[in-house]
């Protein structure tokens, strides 16, 4: 066979030659495509987005911000980003590659995003669609930076960001009340069934639990702090996490997503149990710094059982391993 037709990186009719090892995908390949102008302009541009967005992520992330003061109910958004940022980095190899390229109608939804932001700023200002405006003005940039197929392929790391963001309390009020009533309707079931081993009766009027023991009545007010709508935010990212990182099929991510609601309200029961249970010994632990410790520190059983339900769920039917001749769909 003539020289002619072995090619300069090592291949004889599209197989490789004897003696020459195949380069394999590798996760910076796409690095390769960019100059040193272009990862200046990169770079610029997130030093330029981190500055027009610091205010916001200061109030979300920083002393003081919302998270900082309540751990309890968005401590989870600390995680987010990490977690965005794994699920990418798995990807590296099918992303390395999917070609890129400079997709203009991003730009589009990167102008899109600060409008929204400038706006819920200056004119209704929003903390909770200020950080919508942020994943958009993101996803912006990814579509006009790397194009269609990397911004595809990266939607779950993106539409993930959003659970970072804190929900306003004028949308939190208008769902939390069915929330109430259940919180208060189950943790009277618990307390009549625990009342004869603590000498406690429980009568419950709406959302006000009154627990009565020997002869004085406490009564333990369910209020939006214990409706446990942030728990189900809080489980609901957790199980969404879980169920795209470590399932491969899709009815086990649906079962895992789905695990992550029951799982916080039943928590959410136990929680206002006990804190009803405690204003026998003293009504101040049902408040204040004592009430939300105790809503942390439950979190420890109720990760235990949604972990206990996931590992279930991907027993219950076996992944389909790849048979040793074929290569995995």
């Amino acid at each position: 066979m003539s020289s002619a037709a072995t090619s300069a990186s090592g291949r004889v009719g599209g197989v490789p030659r004897a003696g020459v090892v195949a380069r394999a995908p590798d996760s910076l390949n796409w690095l390769e495509g960019f100059g040193p102008a272009h990862l200046g302009v990169a770079a610029f541009t997130l030093f330029a987005f981190a500055g027009v967005f610091h205010q916001w992520m200061t109030r979300q992330f920083g002393p003081g911000g919302f998270s900082w003061n309540h751990v309890e109910d968005w401590g989870h958004a600390y995680a987010v980003p990490f977690i965005s940022g794994y699920a990418a980095w798995r990807s590296r190899e099918r992303l390395a590659r999917l070609p890129q390229s400079v997709f203009w109608p991003g730009l589009g939804l990167i102008l899109l995003g600060l409008a929204c932001y400038v706006y819920f700023i200056a004119g209704y200002s929003n903390h909770m669609f200020q950080g919508l405006a942020l994943v958009t003005t993101l996803g912006g940039m990814v579509l006009f930076v790397l194009g269609p197929q990397l911004f595809r392929a990266l939607l779950f790391p993106l539409g993930f960001l959003l659970f970072a963001v804190s929900i306003s309390e004028m949308v939190m009020i208008k769902v939390t009340w069915g929330l109430k009533l259940l919180a208060s309707a189950g943790s009277e079931v618990v307390l009549q069934v625990v009342g004869p081993l603590m000498a406690l009766e429980v009568q419950r009027a709406g959302n006000i639990l009154n627990v009565t023991h020997n002869g004085v009545t406490h009564p333990l007010d369910v209020a939006d702090a214990c409706s446990g709508m942030r728990m189900v935010i809080a489980f609901v990212a957790l199980s969404v996490a879980v169920a795209f990182l470590s399932c491969r099929e899709w009815w086990q991510r649906v079962a895992v997503v789905l695990l992550g609601v029951p799982v916080a309200l039943l928590m959410n029961v136990l929680r206002v149990s006990v804190l009803g249970a405690l204003t026998i010994v003293d009504p101040e632990l049902a408040v204040g710094g004592a009430h939300s410790f105790i809503g942390t520190l439950l979190l420890a059983p109720a990760f235990g059982l949604f972990m206990t339900g996931v590992w279930a769920v991907r027993r219950i039917i076996p992944d389909d391993e790849p048979t040793s001749g074929g290569a995995p769909a």
